[in-house]
């Protein structure tokens, strides 16, 4: 499942992934990043999933 996903080529020092990440773990949904590289993203699934 796909929480949020980001574009890979987005601006310098921008985190949106992370920070999304960071906002669904502190609302109670523990949240990590992975690569999608076939698509050139970034992705946020719950953690513990592949």
């Amino acid at each position: 499942m796909i929480l949020a996903d980001f574009p890979a080529g987005g601006p310098r020092g921008s985190w949106s992934a992370e920070e999304k990440a960071a906002e669904l773990t502190a609302s109670g949904t523990p949240a990590t990043v992975r690569m999608d590289l076939a698509n050139d993203r970034f992705i946020v699934v719950p953690e513990g999933e592949s």
